[in-house]
């Protein structure tokens, strides 16, 4: 994965190592190293910080003659990427729902998205983690919208082992999570799991509706799922669901197949919520906690 981002990063300090780190020197090698991070789908304004910010830390460093300069200069750039994929607020899902526990109460966790993210499956992906962790799962499906989405999420449930709320298609999506609330609370279920309709960020009913679900439902968290696939695209997602009903963080989707890892150094730069975890295969087990020092390690190897 990010085959292309590690082969450009490595370019880039080839050219830089044959140059004296001074401004005018900086200048060319860093315009074009922008123009890599663009074309590799990082966000405008993050491959803008990013080089702005690598250049005032390598501006004039002091490396001993004969030194090779890639070395400090790999330094330099790994600190700057831990900067950017750690702008996001810092969130641990198993402490809040721990934290619900305490009060008696199931954690709700509503998950939105666009169709074709892999949101349903990553859902279950979830739920299966939160077994294993030793929690109680309800599974709910507010998406009362796409044809074969509560099918889909009801095979997922038995798949895990745990129960889905289910109304008929067309009911009120609130009413779904609302009965899934209330059926967590008298059965002792420590995190209901709630599935939306995949909608585009520009559809108006469709976000009106995730708006009402949100107000019933006063969900504990908010995820968005997003497929790393898209580069740009996830980041305009990530941008316009967190303005219109507000997230709390993202996951990061088939970041397996991603061959250049823009959408995962841009997604918590502009929305400051962090990526919690990334998918990593088909498999239920194939998901995994997002760690930033994991990327930059995999970016710069």
């Amino acid at each position: 994965m990010f085959e292309r981002l590690r082969t450009h990063f490595s370019a880039f300090f080839d050219k830089v190592s044959r140059t004296e780190l001074k401004g005018e020197n900086l200048q060319s090698p860093l315009e074009e190293f922008k123009l890599t991070l663009l074309e590799n789908d990082v966000a405008f304004p993050v491959a803008d910080y990013i080089c702005s910010r690598l250049k005032e830390r390598v501006e004039g460093l002091t490396v001993p003659r004969f030194s090779d300069v890639r070395e400090p200069l790999r330094r330099e750039l790994h600190e700057v990427l831990l900067e950017v994929l750690e702008s996001g607020e810092r969130t641990n899902l198993l402490e809040i729902i721990d934290n619900k526990r305490k009060l008696g109460e199931p954690a709700s966790i509503v998950f939105v998205g666009i169709n074709g993210t892999g949101k349903t499956t990553t859902i279950a992906k979830v739920g299966y983690l939160l077994l294993r962790k030793g929690y109680s799962v309800v599974l709910a499906c507010s998406d009362t919208y796409r044809t074969g989405s509560i099918e889909q999420l009801e095979e997922h449930a038995k798949r895990i082992g745990v129960k889905m709320i289910r109304h008929k298609y067309g009911a009120d999506a609130a009413a779904v999570a609302f009965d899934a609330i209330s059926y967590s609370r008298s059965h002792g279920i420590s995190a209901i799991l709630i599935d939306t309709a995949g909608r585009m960020q520009t559809n108006r009913n469709l976000m009106e509706e995730l708006k009402k679900i949100k107000r019933v439902v006063k969900p504990d968290f908010t995820i968005l799922t997003v497929d790393s696939l898209t580069g740009n695209d996830a980041v305009t997602q990530a941008e316009e669901f967190d303005k219109e009903v507000g997230i709390d963080a993202t996951i990061l989707t088939k970041i397996d197949a991603d061959v250049k890892g823009g959408a995962a150094l841009s997604v918590s730069y502009v929305t400051h919520k962090p990526i919690i975890y990334i998918g990593t295969g088909q498999g239920y087990e194939d998901l995994k906690p997002f760690e930033p020092e994991w990327f930059v390690k995999t970016v710069l190897d």
